[in-house]
């Protein structure tokens, strides 16, 4: 059954896709959801709980290393990654999810800029020490899904880390989307280039302990 809150976001999916555009929903979400219309199903108070779980854990080393939050939407784990101490950059292709948050944390030291997963910066390629990919790959179709795990995978510098967190779907399993969570096989194709994984593990929500995502990390040698 499809959650309420997923309502506006699978409507407007579908309607973006239909006309043969994957991502251009996003905007239209959060153009939406600005003017009361519609409801970001993603955005939380808090930052996502696998994510301040896992740094707590690992305590990743930040200082002086530079972090990337993939499709950051309105910068709640953008915020947490870099408490941690890391330099970070966090970008989401809606112009109106940047915009809106850097409302939200005007005094934030987070670069946010607008870029496109499928499509981004030269210059980004293995640059980062640790990049977070929070359910941002489930949100895209299974039609672009190849593309946005090697453009995720292509970020991490050598001797950093990837943190990729997401929803979990059955090998075969139909599923009406967004989200479109991953497989098994699908969270272990991001393990390319040179990536090896260190970990994935099914963990389940701390407020909700009958609910279990993926959690895994990969590293560069």
């Amino acid at each position: 059954m499809t959650d309420h809150r997923d309502v506006d976001a699978t409507r407007l999916a579908t309607d973006s896709l239909a006309q043969g555009d994957p991502t251009g929903w996003f905007e239209q979400l959060y153009a939406a959801a600005e003017v009361g219309s519609a409801i970001v199903p993603w955005d939380a108070d808090e930052p996502n709980p696998l994510l301040v779980d896992w740094a707590e854990r690992h305590e990743p080393a930040g200082v002086g290393g530079r972090a990337l939050v993939v499709g950051s939407g309105l910068g709640r784990d953008a915020e947490h990654v870099v408490r941690l101490g890391f330099r970070t950059t966090a970008f989401d292709i809606s112009e109106t999810a940047i915009r809106t948050t850097r409302e939200r944390f005007p005094n934030s030291p987070v670069d946010y800029v607008v870029a496109d997963l499928l499509d981004p910066p030269a210059e980004w390629c293995g640059a980062f020490d640790l990049v977070v990919e929070s359910i941002t790959v489930q949100s895209m179709p299974l039609s672009v899904r190849t593309q946005a795990i090697a453009r995720v995978a292509d970020m991490v510098a050598p001797g950093g880390e990837l943190l990729v967190i997401s929803g979990i779907r059955v090998e075969g399993e139909h599923v009406d989307g967004p989200p479109w969570p991953l497989t098994r096989a699908e969270i272990e194709s991001f393990a390319v280039g040179g990536l090896e994984p260190m970990r994935v593990e099914q963990v389940s929500l701390p407020t909700r302990p009958e609910a279990y995502r993926w959690r895994a990390v990969f590293r560069r040698a």
